[in-house]
């Protein structure tokens, strides 16, 4: 174990200043707290590994300026999360989807909450940023999917900690958030008050998490009514009314409630594809009609806190997801009968961009299918510790001491990343998949 890199949790330490023995036994140190933190969480060997691997994507945003200042001002220190090293800086996205396993299953409920108030600080037009490129103070706005992420993130922080006090300050900007869907904000994004549904898109944008983009050509766009940005909007409005009961606004609740429903039905009536027996990825796509690629997405109509799909449908969707896209590793992105499915993420950045998310086995999504398979199959632990089982062995090898952030589809599933390897070079370690 001690050969897993980590990134100091306070900070950075200046090792210069110690000997060889003192910087060893600062680190060693470090490391038994980070486990103790953990309880008992950290009692299996895996999860161990995986406390100590999270940590090093808990960073302190030394950049950025406004976050410091801020922070300072509150009486604490800024905290955010990377997406992946060795390219990326922090995404909206990922780190509301990585929240959860990275600070509350670690025992670090106080760095969570820094994360969340960072966030919520940058809230524009109803949307938190996709990304903040390096170097830059401001960030981008460019997602659909990261501010409903949001919602899931601090309702799992909400019942993990004790900490009201972070949901008071941030309340009243969920209402916000809503009514700027409501009404239709930046990039398309918006409720179509016919249906309920939340569309979304805009020429030369990718919105969703299947994000690839060579130049000015979108691999994906996906442009529409979204399933997972569904999924996540009617747990959003579920979340939301939550809350809102909770503080004894009953006026908003009861709105919450009402969109929420019309979302639900509408959702079951236009997503279902009668004769494939699964979820159109897209409903009224841009150009019309809808969508029948089979992809993991709609596992998230099941998995969330509050499922969109209606119960009797559960079963055969997770089926649909298990026979066609589950691998040792994770979800295909595609399933293997469509025309654009590729086998291998390999090639030039063209050639591995039009794979990213045409086939290539992402790993996070094994965590939504977990959830998914619970909720269809309660106290199934058996199964769940067979679909981890080839995680554990991961650990030990390409990503040393984490897990790598995508596969190829086929073959040995060999572990890749987002950029060529040089020989003997590891591939990306990916933050939501520490989860």
């Amino acid at each position: 174990m001690n050969s897993i890199p980590s990134r100091p949790a306070g900070g950075v330490v200046n090792r210069s200043t110690l000997t060889v023995e003192e910087a060893f036994e600062a680190e060693d140190s470090r490391r038994s707290k980070l486990l103790q933190i953990a309880g008992d969480k950290a009692d299996d060997d895996s999860l161990a590994q995986l406390v100590l691997a999270a940590d090093q994507f808990l960073i302190h945003p030394h950049t950025r300026i406004v976050d410091e200042a801020r922070a300072y001002a509150a009486g604490e220190s800024p905290r955010t999360i990377i997406a992946g090293y060795h390219w990326f800086t922090d995404w909206g996205r990922d780190t509301m989807i990585s929240l959860e396993g990275l600070t509350l299953d670690t025992g670090r409920h106080r760095e969570a909450g820094r994360i969340l108030r960072t966030f919520a600080s940058y809230i524009n037009n109803g949307l938190i940023p996709n990304m903040f490129p390096e170097g830059e103070q401001n960030g981008l706005y460019h997602t659909a999917d990261a501010t409903l992420w949001f919602f899931h993130a601090l309702y799992r922080y909400v019942q993990s900690s004790t900490d009201r006090e972070t949901l008071k300050v941030i309340l009243p900007r969920l209402v916000e958030i809503v009514d700027h869907h409501l009404a239709g904000t930046n990039f398309n994004i918006r409720v179509d008050p016919k249906d309920g549904l939340l569309s979304q898109g805009e020429h030369g944008y990718q919105l969703t998490w299947m994000d690839a983009k060579v130049e000015e050509w979108v691999v994906t766009p996906r442009r529409g009514k979204a399933v997972e940005i569904n999924a996540l909007w009617y747990n959003a409005l579920r979340i939301l009314e939550s809350f809102l009961r909770d503080r004894g606004d009953e006026k908003n609740a009861r709105r919450m409630d009402e969109h929420a429903r019309q979302a639900y039905e509408s959702f079951n009536r236009c997503f279902w594809y009668e004769e494939g027996q699964y979820l159109y990825d897209v409903v009224d796509k841009e150009g019309g009609g809808n969508d029948t690629c089979l992809r993991p997405n709609q596992i998230f109509a099941v998995s969330l806190d509050f499922p969109i799909l209606e119960q009797s449908r559960w079963n055969r969707v997770l089926q649909v997801v298990k026979d066609a896209l589950l691998t040792p590793y994770g979800l295909r992105s595609l399933s293997r009968d469509n025309p654009e499915y590729k086998a291998a993420y390999d090639g030039d950045r063209r050639a591995r961009d039009a794979a990213y998310h045409q086939g290539t086995v992402w790993a996070w999504l094994i965590g939504p299918f977990i959830d998914a398979w619970l909720r269809v199959h309660p106290g199934d632990n058996d199964s769940v510790s067979a679909f981890l089982e080839p995680f554990r062995k991961q650990l030990g090898g390409s990503c040393i001491g984490t897990i790598a952030e995508v596969f190829d589809a086929e073959c040995r599933h060999s572990a890749r990343a987002a950029a060529p390897l040089r020989p003997g070079a590891s591939p990306k370690c990916c933050a939501a998949c520490q989860t």
